[in-house]
């Protein structure tokens, strides 16, 4: 392993060893990491208590972040008939059904989410595995298997995401860009935790948000301390 840059070992000076950060506190520390030229995705890691074998403590929902992510979303609806011209009235950047699909399952995933009408369910169950391992497929639950394709790419442009629990009772999402002021991703994310709060089983017990890590994309992850989130935020 190579020595860290310079840059990082800056970093590091101003940290303290297995300290739990308030999000004020991790947000201002990563918005100080300076030195890249782009604009950094902030990311959370967040363990949760259950577990992901069995299928009444699967954790998933979604969450519409106050200030949105910062990420411009390209998104592809399938649709027939009227449903596709109001699709692309309303944002999307591809919309259609026969020949988006065919591209779909030749492998093409240049996108960011896919909405569909319910009557295209069928052609879209041909391409789980296509979309299922990138994260991509539509669900009724997430709100992306719909009549009102226009209100779902509207809510999926305005900072609405979806969140899911993976294998190692992880999850993990963007909320947001480092540019964004402090009071807009700590709203963010405690519009997040709020989220996964709601969500959680009925079956589970103990501790459910164990823990979590705050990082942007070239900076330190630091570790938040939960206590304050054992309950819904109004």
């Amino acid at each position: 392993m190579g020595r860290p840059s310079k840059r990082t070992r800056e970093i590091a000076k101003g940290l303290v060893p297995l300290k739990l950060y308030s999000l004020k506190e991790a947000v201002d520390i990563l918005r100080n990491c300076t030195g890249v030229k782009f604009d950094q995705s902030v990311d959370i890691s967040l363990k949760i208590g259950v577990d992901p074998r069995r299928s009444d403590q699967h954790v998933r929902g979604t969450v519409s972040l106050p200030n949105g992510t910062g990420k411009t979303v390209r998104i592809v609806a399938l649709a027939r008939g009227d449903k596709v011209k109001e699709a692309l009235a309303a944002g999307a950047n591809y919309a259609g059904n026969d020949e988006l699909c065919e591209k779909i399952a030749g492998g093409w995933t240049d996108f960011d989410a896919l909405i569909a009408t319910p009557d295209m369910m069928r052609d879209v169950g041909k391409l789980g595995k296509v979309l299922g391992p990138r994260g991509l497929m539509p669900t009724p639950k997430a709100g992306t298997i719909t009549n009102d394709v226009a209100k779902a790419i509207q809510e999926v442009k305005a900072g609405k995401i979806e969140f899911k629990l993976d294998k190692q009772g992880m999850i993990n999402v963007a909320v947001g860009k480092l540019s964004f002021v402090a009071e807009k991703l700590v709203d963010n994310i405690t519009s997040f935790l709020n989220a996964v709060l709601k969500a959680k089983p009925a079956s589970a017990k103990g501790h459910y948000m164990k823990s979590m890590h705050l990082s942007s994309t070239m900076g330190p992850g630091l570790k938040i301390d939960l206590r304050n989130f054992d309950t819904v935020k109004e």
